[in-house]
């Protein structure tokens, strides 16, 4: 009998120190790892925006990613004046340092909506907004959105021509949305029905008359040049989609800062 507890006894103490050596090693290899995980992740979200921009396809090398993003200029923006702030404003050492994400988790740097059908949550008072110029012109902006779908906060870049107006691109980089569902915001087929849209109206800059529409945008459709097609079978995801670029392009969004491209102030 004494022979079988000894034997119990020694196989707790084998797979405790196991168990122990395992956390170890996993929690070592986690911090050892962070760096080069928060490298590639910020690798991707570069790769994501250049690609909205159009100026790099799915797959390029770090080399020509970090090449294209170097041409762009980072903004610190403040939502819902459009003005432009000093990376100092935000406790920033650089623009591109400043993470929005994490300010709109900041009650000292973000505040709660009221009314928020993008699903939003908090906004953050400042956010990123990089820029290309040609010469003294202004001739891409590209801008960090975010808004609720079916499932999760869908995670993304939209990128405007020189008139801060007609759609050049946008990618969807991060979110939980049903695949072969709304999980299609990724498809490069339905992102490129949205090249060469209209946002606003003429003369109607503060209120985007961009929407998708189910049943497909033909021909005849009314105001056809603002319209996308909604997913098919993906309802709620469509129309975070939409309430996400009302949103952001909006007043309490990027929309005075866009009109201030438009005017030649940026």
């Amino acid at each position: 009998m004494s022979q079988s507890n000894d034997t119990i006894r020694k196989i707790l103490i084998v797979a405790v120190s196991l168990s122990i050596v395992f956390s170890v090693l996993v929690s070592a290899s986690a911090v050892l790892l962070r760096p080069m995980q928060e490298k590639n992740k910020a690798l991707s979200i570069r790769s994501n925006m250049i690609a909205a921009a159009g100026m790099v396809s799915s797959g390029a090398s770090t080399e020509k990613v970090s090449d294209a993003f170097e041409q762009f200029e980072v903004l610190v923006v403040e939502m819902g004046t459009g003005e432009v702030v000093p990376p100092e404003t935000v406790n920033a050492e650089s623009a591109e340092a400043y993470d929005d994400r994490a300010a709109s988790r900041d009650p000292s740097l973000s505040r709660s909506l009221e009314s928020d059908p993008a699903g939003i949550n908090r906004l953050a008072k400042y956010r990123k907004a990089y820029i290309l110029r040609e010469g003294e012109e202004v001739s891409k902006v590209v801008l960090p959105v975010h808004g609720y779908g079916l499932w999760s906060t869908m995670y993304g870049f939209l990128a405007l021509e020189g008139d801060a107006n007609t759609v050049e691109g946008i990618r969807f980089y991060e979110h939980a949305e049903t695949p072969g569902l709304g999980g299609e915001i990724e498809n490069p087929e339905w992102t490129a029905k949205w090249e060469g849209k209209k946002v606003y109206e003429d003369g109607a800059w503060t209120d985007p008359a961009f929407a998708l529409v189910k049943g497909g945008v033909g021909e005849d459709t009314d105001n056809r040049e603002h319209k996308v097609d909604a997913l098919s079978g993906a309802t709620l995801t469509s129309r975070g989609v939409g309430n996400t670029i009302s949103f952001w392009l909006g007043d309490r969004g990027y929309g005075p800062f866009l009109k201030k491209v438009r005017q030649g102030e940026i």
